[in-house]
């Protein structure tokens, strides 16, 4: 294939290649960046590349043996260069892989149309952010509703781009935000069936639980990479949450609108200890990295909250992305351990006689 024939085909994201490799006999392109490239060898000795590649709202390995004729061109790839791949792709035994392979550098419109992102996850995540806000605007309570403002007017362009996990659930640009408006819409409709939860506090909790993964799982400001960073490792995003939660608070308290809150009841101090308390038990076990359990109604529930939306993205991709093993059983997924069923499809009332 040359280059030219390459650029007719037709261009897909990563998240389309998955659904289609194997279902649609034609070739495509991809425009994506270089995450990392590692050399390994294989058991024989013979080297190998792993290139992880990534788009806006998924990512691929693509291992290239030495045999490949891409292999010397791969060995030049730069991390976090953007690259067009075209081929006959496959779901084979190493994952995807394209076969009869095309590759070149992406121009620089190409670069700044990638950046953009697809537009319908774009649509999407515009849409949830949109409803963070509007939550955000319904917390009764002067204190939250401060603080929460304040996190978005400083932070709200990192949490834009930040995921919600590097691997298993919303690990993409944006992915928190996605992770926390539905966590919010949860969080409202649990407050609704329970109502001596307190709603103000769980709307906030949901918005602050993860913002240590702006510094954990934030992406670059120009790409779709993920960079590690020395404080997130060392600390983790759950001590970060309950640093940066602190130091928001105080200078919330220095304002003069904080005189007004003297008299409010319960006390700002109180307040403060339930919020940082959601933080510190939204990952329900010490096992999982909770440095506490949870010791409140809304903790637990904001745990639960938080664990319901993890676990169903999770099979949400699945069902996109998943290997059918026979109708309507999908291989199982890294973390899951055992294979997964089609949900039952909704009873249709409306059809004919």
């Amino acid at each position: 294939m040359d280059d030219a024939l390459a650029d007719d085909l037709d261009l897909i994201t990563i998240t389309q290649l998955r659904q289609i490799a194997n279902q649609s006999p034609q070739p495509y392109r991809i425009h994506v960046q270089v995450e990392s490239r590692l050399e390994k060898t294989t058991s024989s000795g013979s080297p190998f590349y792993e290139v992880k590649l990534v788009d806006a709202g998924d990512s691929v390995l693509w291992r290239v043996f030495d045999n490949n004729p891409q292999f010397h061109d791969v060995a030049q790839l730069s991390r976090n260069a953007f690259v067009q791949i075209a081929g006959q792709w496959t779901d084979g035994k190493y994952g995807l892989e394209p076969r009869q392979t095309q590759m070149r550098a992406l121009s620089d419109d190409e670069t700044t149309t990638l950046l953009h992102g697809d537009p319908d996850l774009a649509a999407r995540q515009k849409a949830d952010h949109d409803e963070i806000i509007a939550f955000i605007a319904s917390i009764r309570d002067p204190r939250l509703s401060k603080l929460c403002s304040m996190f978005l007017e400083r932070h709200g362009e990192r949490l834009r781009r930040t995921g919600a996990a590097r691997k298993h659930h919303h690990a993409r640009r944006g992915g928190l935000v996605e992770h926390v408006a539905q966590m919010m819409r949860c969080a409202a409709a649990v407050a609704g069936v329970y109502p001596n939860l307190n709603r103000d506090l769980m709307i906030a909790g949901v918005l602050f639980h993860d913002c240590g993964k702006l510094w954990e799982n934030v992406y670059a400001e120009s790409g779709f990479t993920m960079p590690y960073n020395l404080t997130a490792e060392m600390l983790g995003h759950i001590p970060l949450g309950l640093e940066l939660v602190n130091k928001l608070w105080r200078e919330m308290m220095d304002t003069p609108a904080a005189a007004e809150w003297s008299q409010l009841e319960p006390a700002s101090e109180t307040v403060r200890l339930h919020l940082l308390h959601l933080i510190a038990a939204h990952h329900g076990t010490h096992e999982f990295g909770s440095p506490v359990l949870p010791k409140t109604p809304e903790a637990v529930a904001l745990h639960h909250v938080d664990n319901i939306d993890a676990k169903l993205e999770m099979f949400r991709r699945a069902y996109e992305t998943g290997k059918e093993l026979g109708p309507g059983i999908i291989e199982k997924f890294v973390p899951w351990p055992v294979n997964i069923v089609a949900p039952l499809p909704a009873v249709n009332l409306t059809h004919s006689e």
